[in-house]
């Protein structure tokens, strides 16, 4: 690997098309270091080791920011660094309320339409769905249309004027909300 020792040097001293010559030759070892190191994270990681690769590259290539290789090794250890700083960012970015905030992701398969045994109390939903309407109508109207209705979400997505796509959204969020809204009883 004498070249890619040669390129880097090219990179230092500014030469953009280096960087081109250079992803060939560092890719599979690359692949093989993203491959290890999503192993090593919990499952349902949605970071893919081809976008690790590209976006640790992009990094540790930046011409604006020139850095001084001292050769392949020192190369390698650096993209190690900073494919562990992308799947740090990646995990602190999933804690964000905004994209979930450490809520368990499920599929949506695996979450069951109707109830197997129905329990409900009538006026604490009613009362849950009022407040449901004062943060997102739209959703208390599919509540409305899907489980007093009887609709699907492909019905209930065509009376509302919105995709079935959209309508999974909101169900989903729906369903969550009154869930935690009646205190984690099945709604």
């Amino acid at each position: 690997m004498p070249d890619v020792t040669r390129i880097l040097h090219q990179l230092e001293a500014g030469d953009a098309s280096a960087a081109d010559e250079l992803l060939p030759l560092v890719y599979a070892e690359l692949r093989k270091l993203a491959d290890q190191r999503l192993a090593q994270e919990k499952p349902g990681q949605t970071l893919q080791a081809t976008a690790l690769v590209h976006e640790a590259y992009v990094r540790l290539v930046d011409v604006d920011h020139s850095q001084d290789w001292d050769g392949r090794g020192h190369f390698f250890a650096a993209a190690a660094e900073a494919m562990r700083r992308i799947l740090v960012e990646n995990a602190r970015s999933k804690q964000c309320i905004k994209r979930g905030g450490g809520m368990q992701r499920l599929d949506v398969d695996q979450v069951p339409l109707v109830a197997k045994e129905v329990k409900e109390d009538l006026l604490a939903l009613d009362e849950a769905l009022q407040r449901l309407a004062a943060v997102d109508a739209e959703a208390a109207k599919l509540v409305n249309l899907r489980y007093f209705g009887g609709f699907s979400n492909a019905q209930a997505a065509s009376m509302m004027d919105i995709s079935p796509r959209t309508a999974d959204r909101i169900w989903a969020f729906a369903r969550a909300w009154l869930f935690q809204a009646l205190g984690g009883s099945n709604a």
